[in-house]
């Protein structure tokens, strides 16, 4: 027996000596060749995931996928591509993080000796097609059929204000372009904010087969791109019809840190005239239920579609819970409430290197219909450092200053990204110095604590554009006092300029950068960053 048990030893060690030696031999002469070849990389949509899978190299290895977004290019020494995450994976296979906008990646593989290889060419996701059309999220074969209510899902296109959904009884005379089917339209609608819609086919049940697309639309219903293919639907009458809202998590950046003052994202139902959120500190005991749970944190109806702002900051470590369900006009509740959601806030009681603190310019959104949950419309997702976003939106320069002891002393910042005023510039019986007085103090306010304030300058306006999306009227003076808070800002210790690289012909807010006026949109975002990214230099980022 003791025989056999040592003959097996060396076997065994043996069997690992000449494995190690030849993965070895392989990896140190690349007899394979694998470093002057390129991957087949392919992409696939599994439920709500896409997933990217390539050629698997043929000995043990561990994959490194990082995934990219395009800058703009409008920043002298910006690189072409800013990288957004890293991850590893031991299998040729990877979940690509959601994100509603064009994302690229690289894949290496490293061995136990060496990295083996890199990717000559960067990817691109194929979600994000030219021109832009939706790509579909649910789909409703034959043998997985559609209530007569289905939501319909699809990917982001990025800026789209609106959606237009057309319902065909045959597939379009050409697929895509930007015109309904001549011969073959049963129904469509353009009052779609949101990247999902619950589509009422009851009227339309015995027209077999069924077929609807998709297209993106502009601030003036405009197309942006073309109509998706048309996708054949199976309707199965006797399924139970959807009676709560769904969570809008679909391309929602999870990777990247939300804000402390959350907002909270879903696809309509029909029939609701308001909705109700409910925030928890523990699942609800029941999901699905039909009463408010009796000790929810915080809970608040709005008559907003698919949007709903917390006003208070969430700045407790540990996990929350949220849900929403639809109302009529008289508070009735319609159906249950929906799936709740998880999301964590980390501990910052220990400090944090870099906070923002300001109104809607740094608390994110844009292009109309995206909140600040929408990561992708936040600069902070793609500065190239980690920050703590400490902005609320709707802020004046005051109210801001109003929120210091309460927001920013908690989490010690060493570094404070200050940017406040944009709405105390639309403001008429808001002044200048009123502005300045704000800043002043959030300045004395830093260094007595300690805290590096780095101001931003506050950005051109766009009053016509204002006007057609929020139907108010702007400060005439607001350039005046634009260019007087500026000044002042550029007096200070610690300042970035961004005000520059925003304007139009006519010195307002240039359009490409914002489309209501105000809230500079993803690409804006994206220059915010690329700007703040120049100037890392003054910053202390020790911690």
């Amino acid at each position: 027996m003791g025989r056999n048990i040592f003959t097996f030893i060396v076997a065994s060690l043996l069997m690992i000596f000449f494995s190690t030696v030849t993965i070895f031999a392989a990896e140190i002469t690349d007899v394979l060749q694998l470093g002057k070849s390129d991957v087949d990389v392919n992409f696939s949509q599994e439920g709500e995931d896409t997933v990217m899978t390539w050629t698997p190299l043929p000995y043990p290895c561990v994959y490194t996928i990082e995934t990219f977004n395009e800058t703009t290019g409008l920043v002298r020494g910006e690189p072409k591509y800013h990288l957004l995450t890293t991850d590893e994976s031991n299998s040729a296979s990877y979940v690509v993080p959601r994100a509603p906008i064009p994302t690229f990646y690289t894949i290496s593989a490293r061995g136990f000796f060496r990295e083996l290889f890199q990717t000559e060419e960067i990817i691109a996701n194929p979600n994000f097609p030219t021109p832009p059309s939706p790509v579909t999220i649910y789909h409703y074969p034959e043998d997985a059929p559609a209530s007569l209510m289905p939501f319909i899902v699809w990917h982001v296109v990025p800026t789209a204000v609106c959606y237009e959904f057309e319902l065909l009884d045959a597939p379009p005379e050409v697929e895509g372009g930007t015109e309904h089917s001549k011969s073959h339209h049963l129904f469509s609608t353009t009052q779609i904010f949101t990247n999902g819609y619950q589509a009422d086919l009851r009227p339309f049940q015995n027209h077999k087969p069924l077929y609807y697309r998709v297209r993106a639309l502009d601030l003036d219903k405009n197309p942006i791109g073309e109509f998706c293919k048309a996708e054949k639907i199976f309707l199965n009458s006797s399924l139970p019809m959807p009676n709560c809202p769904l969570i809008n998590d679909f391309d929602f950046m999870s990777y990247a840190r939300l804000p402390i003052y959350p907002v909270y994202d879903w696809i309509p139902i029909n029939s609701a005239f308001k909705y109700e959120v409910e925030l928890l500190d523990h699942p609800p005991e029941v999901e699905n239920d039909v009463k408010p749970n009796p000790v929810s944190l915080w809970r608040q109806t709005t008559l907003d579609k698919s949007s709903c702002y917390d006003e208070y900051s969430r700045p407790y470590a540990g996990p929350y819970y949220w849900r929403v369900r639809a109302l009529d006009e008289k508070d009735n509740p319609i159906g249950t409430w929906s799936n709740s959601e998880k999301f964590v806030v980390e501990d910052f009681t220990q400090g944090v290197s870099v906070a923002i603190f300001g109104d809607s310019i740094s608390h994110g959104g844009g292009a109309v219909s995206y909140s600040p949950r929408s990561l992708e419309y936040s600069y902070a997702t793609f500065l190239d450092f980690p920050v703590l976003n400490l902005s609320r939106s709707g802020d004046t320069s005051k109210t801001t200053l109003e929120r210091f002891e309460s927001d920013v002393l908690p989490v010690h910042p060493v570094n404070l990204i200050v940017s406040t005023g944009e709405n105390s510039l639309r403001d008429t019986s808001i002044t200048a110095e009123d502005i300045i007085s704000d800043l002043t103090e959030i300045n004395r306010l830093c260094l007595r604590n300690k805290i590096r304030p780095i101001f931003l300058t506050l950005t051109p306006l766009n009053p016509e554009n204002i006007l057609k999306v929020f139907q108010t009227p702007t400060d005439p003076n607001w350039f005046s006092k634009m260019k007087a808070v500026n000044r002042f800002i550029k007096r200070q210790a610690y300042y970035i300029d961004i005000e520059p690289y925003f304007y139009d012909a006519e010195k307002n807010l240039d359009v490409n950068f914002s489309i209501d006026g105000i809230h500079p949109d993803m690409r804006g975002k994206m220059l915010i960053a690329e700007v703040i990214n120049q100037h890392r230099y003054l910053f202390k980022l020790d911690r």
